[in-house]
């Protein structure tokens, strides 16, 4: 019998998915991106879908599944995606100065990244096994 189970790479927390329908009514439809440090370090960047535009050297990570809305995208860069590939990706939120450019900025919130490991299933899903 084949396996009903969904297996995702990124997850939103409940206070990620308030703030997210907050900013959706603000600003229309979003987009993550992860960013790959620099100015915003780590941090998981929100736009507006079109403000921020992904190209060859992009991978969609996945998308966020935020009861009342449409899926959201995330996507990273591909060489990060290279050192996360093991990884799965939470977006939670917390006080504080959201980056630069992302949305949640001026809310006195800001998103950022809880990460875990990939377990043996997921691995095995994402063709990960008896990969280096």
């Amino acid at each position: 019998m084949a396996s009903t189970e969904v297996y995702r790479r990124v997850a939103v927390t409940d206070a990620a998915a308030s703030l997210i329908r907050d900013l959706t009514a603000q600003h229309g439809p979003l987009m993550f991106h992860q960013s790959g440090g620099c100015c915003d370090g780590s941090a998981p960047m929100c736009y507006p879908v079109g403000m921020f535009l992904t190209g060859p050297g992009d991978v969609t990570l996945g998308e966020l599944e935020v009861p009342g809305l449409d899926d959201i995208e995330v996507f990273i860069s591909a060489a990060q995606f290279e050192y996360w590939k093991y990884t799965h990706l939470t977006i939670d939120v917390v006080p504080g100065r959201g980056a630069g450019f992302s949305v949640e900025g001026p809310t006195g919130n800001r998103f950022i990244i809880r990460s875990r490991m990939l377990n043996e299933a997921e691995l095995e899903h994402f063709g990960l096994t008896g990969a280096a």
